[in-house]
């Protein structure tokens, strides 16, 4: 990770888009799968961020992403959990090896300019994915904070090219289908 600084732009100047990303990196229990939509205040990103925040649900708690305990990251970033917790140790991983892979893949992701603008003015929403069955902490931090900065990325680039989409329509794979298409 570099060490130059975001660019920025005036207050209130930051784009208006919404930018989502999704990203898959690792293997195994310690993968990890996020998606991430970062939009700004006053818009529909606020408007989700708000409510997830505001309505937990049973093992599904969304929290503000710091990289240290009172130190919020900027853009604040809100982290999702996608799988129910599921004891003591998932819950660990989750709160901590995960919430620290985000909180370094945003901060590196500002650090090199993929996120920039306003940061007091955008929102980042994460959604991820902790395996119930993850063991390794250092996996899951690592794998957690390459796929925050590659959803990152992907988002600020628009996603994949539509081209590239439908040259693999009729042959979909993810890691969990077991279908082979030829």
């Amino acid at each position: 990770m570099t060490a130059a600084p975001a660019r920025r732009v005036p207050p209130g100047r930051a784009t208006a888009r919404t930018a989502v990303g999704e990203a898959f990196v690792g293997s195994g229990p310690e993968a990890a799968h996020l998606n991430t939509v970062l939009g700004t205040k006053g818009g529909p990103v606020e408007a989700a961020f708000v409510t997830a925040l505001a309505t937990p649900r049973p093992g599904h708690s969304a929290f503000l992403v710091v990289v240290r305990p009172g130190l919020p990251v900027k853009p604040a970033t809100l982290f999702v959990n996608k799988a129910e917790l599921a004891g003591d140790d998932h819950a660990r991983l989750t709160w901590g090896a995960a919430q620290a892979g985000v909180a370094s893949g945003v901060l590196g992701a500002v650090a090199d300019g993929v996120v920039c603008g306003d940061l007091d003015d955008l929102l980042l929403v994460t959604a991820v994915w902790v395996d119930p069955l993850a063991r390794d902490e250092r996996l899951v931090y690592d794998n957690n904070r390459d796929a925050t900065r590659q959803a990152l990325e992907r988002g600020a680039a628009g996603g994949p090219p539509l081209d590239d989409l439908l040259a693999v329509a009729e042959r979909p794979d993810n890691p969990f289908l077991g279908l082979r298409f030829e």
